[in-house]
C-alpha cells in the first residue's frame, strides 16, 4: 500500500532513513544504510480478492504472471521501494515467496490446505514454476532467491469459514530438495548469477533439531538434510546454491538461557557442515517469557534495546552473517516495524492508512542502525573482551576500519579505550532516549555509555 498509494514525499522519506548512507552537516547519519533488501514476489492473491480467502487485502499480493502472460506492471510498490534501494546503494536485493503462483497450487488458492508437510503445489508444472522464478529473478536482477518461506507452518485456514491469514505453503525437505534441483537446473540453463538460499526456517531449532515437532512429516534437522553429503536431500553441490542456510529467530529469544543456549546449538551444527548462517527474518511475536510483548507499538528505547540484544546473540553465538527484519515500515499497532505509519492516530491496516498518512521513525530503527550502517558486508567479526557484565559488546572489522558495538540496558558505564596511534580516531554514534544514531568525536581514553543505549565506535584513519 505504501509504496505505490503514499504521496511521493513521504516514500523518499521512507526511503532516506532505510537505505542512506550521507551525513548531514552535523555528522548525523541520515538513515541506517541498509545493506540487503528483501522483495516478496507474489502469488496473485490480489487478483482474486476476497475469493483468495485471505481476509485482510493488506496481506494480499499481486502477482506477475497471469494467464500465462508476464505484467511487470504489477507491484509497483515494491518495484519503487526496490529501485529505491538500488538508487541509494543497497548491497544486494533478495526475493522470496510464500507460494507458487496460484495458476500452480493445488487448490487454486495461496494458501494452504491446513495440513502440515502438505505442499500447495501441482508437481506437473514444476517447470512453469523454476521459470517463473528464473524470469522474474533476471527481471529485477535479485542477487538471491528465496523459493519457500517458514514451511514448517501450515498456512492453511485460521476458522471454520476457511480464510486465511496471508500467502503461503507448507513443504517437507525431500520435496524442498526436489524442487531446488529442477530450479538449480533452470537457472543453470538461463545463465542466471542469482543464487538461490534456503530454508528460511520458521524457527531456528528445526534447522538443527532431529527430533521435534516436525520430524514425522520430515520439516526438521534441515542443515544436516540439506547440506550433509550423506543425505539424500544434500543439495549443497549444486552450482546456484548458496552455502548457507537460512532461519528465523522468532520464538527463541527469550528467556536469555534459550536465546544463547539454541544459537550455540545451531552454531555448532553450522562448523559441521562448514556453511554459512543467515538470520532471515524476525520482529517481536508473543509474549517472550514475559519480558516484552509483541502487541502494542513501542518507539521508544524498551524495544530497541530487546532488539539489539536479540542481534547481538545472533552474530555472536549463532555467527550469523546476515542479519533481517520484519518489517520495514508498518501501520499496525504491533512491534513489527522500524517505521510506522498513521492516518491521524488511526492505527491498522485499514482504508485510513491505505493511501497516505503521517510517517514515524522509532528507536528501533536507529539502533537497528547501529549495526547496519556501520557493520557492512565483506567485514569479519573478532574477539573483543570486558570486564563489564552489563554491557553486550562485538567487533568488526575490514581493511580500513574497526567497528565496535556496544549494547547497555543498564545505567551508565564508564569504559576504557585501547592506546591508538597518531593516525587514528574514534568516532561514537549514540541512539538512546534522546539521540538518534548521533555522532560524537571521542576526546581522551575513555568513553560515557548512556543508560539505555546502543552505542557504534568507528576506529579509523586520518
Amino acid at each position: 500500500m505504501v509504496g505505490e498509494n503514499y504521496p511521493v514525499e513521504k516514500r523518499e522519506k521512507i526511503a532516506s532513513l532505510l537505505f542512506s548512507k550521507e551525513l548531514d552537516q552535523a555528522g548525523n547519519p541520515k538513515g541506517i544504510g541498509l545493506s540487503m533488501w528483501r522483495f516478496n514476489i507474489g502469488a496473485g492473491s490480489t487478483e482474486q480478492g476476497i475469493d483468495s480467502k485471505i481476509t485482510n487485502e493488506w496481506r494480499r499480493a499481486e502477482c506477475f504472471l497471469e494467464n500465462g502472460k508476464y505484467n511487470w506492471n504489477k507491484q509497483r510498490g515494491q518495484q519503487w521501494f526496490l529501485e529505491a534501494a538500488k538508487r541509494n546503494g543497497v548491497d544486494f536485493t533478495l526475493g522470496f515467496l510464500n507460494s507458487a503462483p496460484v495458476s500452480m497450487t493445488k487448490n487454486g488458492l495461496a494458501i494452504g490446505s491446513g495440513k502440515l508437510g502438505d505442499w500447495n503445489f501441482d508437481k506437473n508444472k514444476i517447470d512453469d514454476f523454476t521459470g517463473f522464478l528464473a524470469e522474474v529473478s533476471a527481471k529485477l536482477k535479485f542477487d538471491y532467491i528465496s523459493p519457500f518461506n517458514e514451511p514448517q507452518w501450515d498456512w492453511g485456514p485460521k476458522s471454520k469459514s476457511g480464510f486465511g491469514s496471508q500467502e503461503g505453503t507448507p513443504i517437507n525437505n525431500e520435496d524442498l530438495a526436489w524442487a531446488v534441483r529442477k530450479l538449480d537446473t533452470k537457472m543453470t540453463e538461463r545463465k542466471l548469477s542469482t543464487k538461490v538460499v534456503i530454508s528460511d526456517a520458521a524457527q531456528i531449532d528445526y534447522l538443527y533439531k532431529s527430533k521435534s515437532n516436525r520430524s514425522e512429516v520430515g520439516q526438521d534437522n534441515q542443515i544436516e538434510s540439506f547440506f550433509s553429503e550423506s543425505s539424500k536431500n544434500y543439495v549443497g553441490n549444486l552450482n546456484s546454491v548458496e552455502k548457507l542456510i537460512c532461519g528465523h529467530s522468532y520464538f527463541t529469544t527469550s528467556p536469555s538461557s534459550e536465546l544463547i543456549g539454541k544459537r550455540q546449538e545451531l552454531s555448532a551444527k553450522i562448523q559441521q557442515q562448514k556453511i554459512n548462517y543467515w538470520q532471515s527474518e524476525y520482529c517481536i511475536l508473543g509474549d517472550n517469557a514475559g519480558e516484552i510483548e509483541g502487541g502494542g507499538q513501542d518507539l521508544g528505547m524498551k524495544t530497541a534495546l530487546y532488539v539489539a540484544k536479540v542481534i547481538h546473540a545472533d552474530l555472536t553465538y549463532a555467527n550469523a552473517s546476515a542479519w533481517h527484519w520484519w518489517l520495514s515500515v508498518s501501520a499496525n499497532d504491533y512491534k513489527d516495524g522500524l517505521i510506522y505509519v498513521a492516518n491521524n492516530g488511526v492505527k491498522g491496516e485499514n482504508d485510513s492508512n491505505k493511501f497516505d498518512a503521517e510517517v514515524y521513525d522509532s528507536k528501533l530503527l536507529w539502533a537497528f542502525g547501529n549495526f547496519s550502517r556501520f557493520v557492512r558486508p565483506q567485514m569479519q567479526r573478532i574477539k573483543i573482551e570486558t570486564d563489564n557484565k552489563d554491557l553486550m559488546v562485538s567487533a568488526y572489522k575490514s581493511a580500513k576500519e574497526l567497528v565496535v558495538v556496544i549494547v547497555n540496558p543498564a545505567q551508565n558505564q564508564q569504559i576504557e579505550l585501547p592506546s591508538l596511534t597518531k593516525n587514528q580516531i574514534i568516532n561514537a554514534y549514540i541512539t538512546s532516549k534522546d539521540k538518534n544514531l548521533a555522532y560524537s568525536k571521542i576526546k581522551g581514553t575513555s568513553i560515557e555509555i548512556p543508560a539505555e543505549s546502543v552505542v557504534t565506535l568507528v576506529v579509523g584513519f586520518r
